[in-house]
């Protein structure tokens, strides 16, 4: 049998923001016998899935299910509606948006890559703040000739833990006067942070199962503007499986033109009847304020640590993770490491150009106060046995917190 945990007792501490912890009953609906995907009881699935993850994007435009990842779905977005040597403006808020950026260019794609100048806390400033939609403006409006055919935004900067305001941005746009689609990432934002498709009127939104949708990794999403689907009838960048007409065509009836992955949307199906469910405590909007009040109890304690958040910005601030930057000298992914060996807690590492300078923790999904508290409290043990001087408690600081604004109850 596969030995997933190396320590000898007790549950493993999944603490990343995303692939988050998989909940029983989403688990055990996984476990089902795999049916016919061309059978009558399928179609039902199909379409109950389609209807149901249309509510969780906030639409009533088609959504794309693939079985791919969520770097599938960049691809998908970027292939169904652009041409061989198109611009497209691009914003830099992080690891994910650099990777999703790396990617247009590989395809073919002439990109510019907006970002904030400068360096604060020993990471570059872009990093630590949302995108600047007065910056998007800025560029559109300088684009008289309208060269620039797509604007590409990340939501939920995952490395980061920055939630960016995609309302402004096509507030930016309109004032701009700009016919450019309007492209976003919300990989890890959808079902933890609050996403409006079609009031904030985005043209694709890409995101993925492992996240707030509480699934193992392996299927992802464009949910697609009428004006979206009008511009992938001339993009002539390359695609076949990725191609969303035909998958659009065969949806209507429950079907997919490929193997879809049967058992992944049968947690799909599970999973949006527990986020679309009635009653206190439960539907997406208690799910929104649930993810807000644990990002402020885990912020709590960073702030009781002495220690800066990576998100510098307050209105910003991610309901999905919160990042944790070390002091100047201070390995973080050596304090991880310490953790996971000594507390069985894995917590997120830094990528791309804040590797090694702080440590990333997860609270989406299926969690809960006292979850977060053994985290908080593997993370305060870890921190004194590495040596990092902190100004107090912030295990006793998030205590605190969740104490005095409890959550909703689910029963009276």
């Amino acid at each position: 049998m596969l030995q997933l945990d190396f320590h000898p007792t007790g549950r493993h501490f999944l603490q990343i923001p995303g692939p988050s912890p998989v909940p029983d009953r989403i688990l055990r609906a996984m476990s089902l016998p795999t049916i016919d995907h061309r059978g009558p009881e399928f179609a039902v699935l199909g379409k109950k899935v389609l209807t149901g993850i249309q509510q969780i994007f906030k639409t009533q435009h088609p959504v794309i299910i693939y079985p791919a990842s969520g770097t599938g779905a960049w691809e998908a977005a970027l292939s169904n509606v652009l041409s061989p040597g198109d611009q497209v403006l691009m914003y830099e808020t992080g690891h994910f948006a650099s990777l999703w950026h790396k990617m247009a260019q590989r395809l073919g794609l002439q990109t510019e890559f907006l970002a904030e100048p400068g360096i604060e806390h020993g990471v570059p400033l872009s990093w630590r703040r949302g995108v600047n939609a007065g910056l998007i403006q800025s560029r559109l409006q300088a684009d008289t000739s309208h060269q620039i055919k797509a604007v590409c935004v990340v939501h939920n900067e995952t490395s980061t833990g920055v939630t960016s305001d995609i309302a402004a941005v096509r507030r930016a746009m309109d004032a701009a006067g700009h016919p450019a689609l309007l492209m976003v990432d919300t990989i890890s934002g959808l079902a933890s942070a609050d996403y409006r498709h079609d009031e904030w009127r985005v043209d694709v939104t890409v995101s993925g199962s492992q996240k707030g949708l509480m699934l193992p990794p392996g299927i992802s999403f464009n949910a697609v503007s009428p004006k979206a689907i009008e511009a992938s009838k001339s993009a002539r960048l390359p695609k076949a499986f990725w191609a969303w007409d035909e998958i659009i065509e065969m949806n209507k009836t429950g079907y997919f033109p490929y193997t879809p992955s049967t058992n992944l949307l049968y947690g799909l199906s599970e999973a949006c009847d527990m986020l679309l469910a009635d009653g206190p405590g439960r539907g997406l909007e208690a799910t929104f304020a649930r993810h807000q009040r644990w990002a402020a109890g885990v912020r709590s304690a960073v702030t009781a640590w002495g220690l800066p958040i990576q998100c510098g910005d307050p209105a910003v601030y991610s309901p999905v993770l919160t990042g944790v930057i070390m002091p100047e000298g201070v390995d973080a992914d050596a304090v991880r490491k310490l953790i996971y060996e000594r507390f069985d807690c894995s917590l997120g590492t830094g990528l791309g150009k804040v590797k090694g300078r702080m440590f990333r923790i997860g609270h989406l999904g299926d969690c809960n106060d006292l979850t977060l508290m053994a985290a908080l409290s593997a993370c305060e043990m870890g921190l004194k046995l590495a040596g990092v001087t902190l100004a107090n408690s912030g295990v006793l600081a998030a205590m605190d917190y969740f104490a005095a604004n409890p959550a909703p109850t689910t029963r009276k």
